[in-house]
């Protein structure tokens, strides 16, 4: 079977107005700027208005993504939104979406793989375009970690930040396009990344909410050490899977979590950091929208061209990883 090549059409993102500052968490918790930067490199974050949710992000970053394809909401043949803060249980955010872009031909679901999850998207979606079963896919990565931070929690409240990134998928010439996905998961590190109450194991109850479960944890020592192996690890077999060598690396698009675990990467790639798209310091992790922002971002700086070969690597919960090997 012969397969179409696919490609990004179009690129789009979306963070609310709202900055969170360094400054203003030292008000919250016991803190300060200098601490968070040195380990983190993290110097503000976006944060959703008060009645603000992640289809309502989404919905910013799949319009401008559309327009920059060249294509309308009638004419999309999936949605994929990765998230793991959805509007509610169900309806998917992906159907909420779709009737929000008038995208009535469009099948729709959503992807929980954590920060992972828009190169899983990716990955589905490029598939169903590859075979020939549908001609064009919009996948979002979003996510409204406010909703679900512990601002208590000192941790773990200097991380995360809301925002939307969406790309519009299709055909491409030969030479363009995704040349390798590389996903994985390993769930006996679950405990180390996880949100335990709302769920069939622990519904929401009063004692649910006393133990604070409905709030993101995180071990952040070990979640540490898993995102510096497995990062290198996964970008690494992208390359193999594609054929490419390190050199070949036009644009090192990371999930933003750490700057120190973006460092260990472009080593392990053998990379400069003028290599790398990095807007961390600006949005802080992002989950699932941390990748496809950074790309947009990339594509509206003039950071990439047309025959540059990228690299989209991150990691998650669950345990899970995913890379990609494209050439834009």
């Amino acid at each position: 079977m012969n397969l179409i090549p696919v490609g990004v059409l179009g690129t789009g993102k979306y963070v609310p107005e709202r900055i969170l500052t360094n400054q203003e968490l030292e008000t919250m918790v016991e803190t300060n700027d200098e601490w968070i930067v040195s380990r983190t490199g993290i110097r503000e974050r976006r944060i959703v208005a008060e009645g603000q949710v992640t289809s309502d992000l989404c919905y910013e970053a799949s319009m401008i993504a559309l327009s920059n394809a060249g294509i309308t909401a009638d004419q999309l043949d999936l949605i994929i939104v990765a998230t793991v803060t959805p509007d509610m249980t169900f309806p998917s955010t992906a159907c909420v979406l779709q009737e929000k872009l008038g995208a009535m031909k469009a099948a729709a679901f959503d992807l929980s793989a954590a920060c992972s999850g828009f190169v899983y998207g990716l990955a589905n979606a490029s598939n169903f375009i590859a075979t020939g079963t549908y001609k064009y896919a919009l996948v979002i990565g979003a996510d409204s970690l406010s909703k679900i931070t512990d601002y208590t929690d000192r941790n773990t409240c200097i991380l995360f930040g809301d925002g939307a990134g969406a790309v519009v998928i299709g055909e491409v010439p030969e030479h363009r396009g995704f040349k390798s996905f590389e996903l994985g998961a390993d769930g006996t590190g679950g405990p180390l990344l996880k949100i335990e109450g709302g769920g069939s194991r622990n519904p929401a109850s009063q004692a649910t909410i006393d133990q604070r479960l409905h709030y993101i944890y995180m071990a952040g020592a070990e979640v540490f050490k898993f995102a510096v192996r497995i990062m290198g690890n996964a970008a690494d077999e992208a390359l193999r899977k594609a054929g490419w060598e390190k050199t070949d690396i036009d644009l090192l698009v990371p999930h933003q979590a750490n700057m120190r675990i973006i460092q260990s990467s472009l080593n392990r790639l053998e990379l400069s950091v003028d290599k790398c798209m990095i807007n961390l310091d600006k949005y802080g992790n992002m989950s699932a929208a941390s990748i496809p922002v950074a790309l947009a971002e990339a594509a509206e700086q003039g950071r990439v061209k047309e025959g540059d070969r990228l690299v989209l690597v991150g990691f998650g919960g669950g345990l899970t990883w995913g890379a990609t090997a494209m050439v834009w």
